[in-house]
């Protein structure tokens, strides 16, 4: 059985269930959780399969969740008043994409969250999420450590994009990601490292060349 993209269901009742399960056990925040807890947990997730370019949040929303990564790569995209973006990071399968900073500021979305590929994810709403913290007093300071480490990688990446050159930027990203490289269409890429991808791509095989 297949379901149509865009389409929720809860995950006790999703024909891939015990997939789902597994994938969940495994994402970068939920793998310490014991099974009474996970269990606890599963009864508030929605698995939704998502079109490629779909958006789960929009910026400026005050309506948020929690999305774990299934499948697929999603990418965080903050938008200027003239319509210009900026990538602000990817979450590929075992991550996790959130707003809880601006939920717990009780602020608007300050970015938004799209998909760059067909993506699977499980999600709650943020008001459920942090209620579930509240009650996993180790789960929340891992949760709030991740949620730290990754307002840190985009400040370096920020950071990155003005005082790194082209060369440089490929470089930070293929010794930090090389496993995203491959996966992300090569036009996400290059607006990420604020590259054209005719440039992403010669420095590429040049960085291919220099380490063969």
């Amino acid at each position: 059985m297949v379901l149509e993209q865009g389409f929720m269901t809860v995950l006790d009742k999703h024909p891939e269930k015990n997939l789902i399960r597994l994938q969940l056990g495994q994402n970068s925040v939920l793998k310490s959780l014991d099974q009474d807890t996970m269990a606890e947990l599963e009864r508030h997730l929605e698995i939704s399969d998502l079109k490629k370019s779909e958006i789960l949040l929009h910026q400026g929303d005050h309506q948020m969740e929690q999305y774990f990564v299934l499948d697929g790569i999603l990418k965080r995209i903050v938008s200027s008043p003239d319509a210009k973006e900026m990538i602000l990071r990817f979450a590929m399968e075992k991550d996790i994409e959130t707003s809880y900073a601006a939920w717990r500021l009780k602020t608007a979305a300050p970015y938004s969250i799209a998909c760059v590929t067909k993506a699977r994810v499980a999600r709650m709403p943020m008001k459920k999420w942090a209620e579930f913290l509240e009650q996993h007093t180790s789960l929340k300071e891992s949760f709030e450590f991740e949620v730290m480490r990754l307002m840190s990688e985009i400040m370096a990446h920020t950071i990155t994009l003005h005082m790194l050159d082209a060369p440089g930027r490929v470089e930070r990203f293929l010794r930090k990601y090389e496993d995203l490289f491959e996966l992300l269409p090569k036009k996400e890429l290059a607006a990420y490292l604020n590259l054209s991808p005719e440039t992403l791509s010669r420095l590429k095989t040049k960085h291919k060349e220099l380490f063969v």
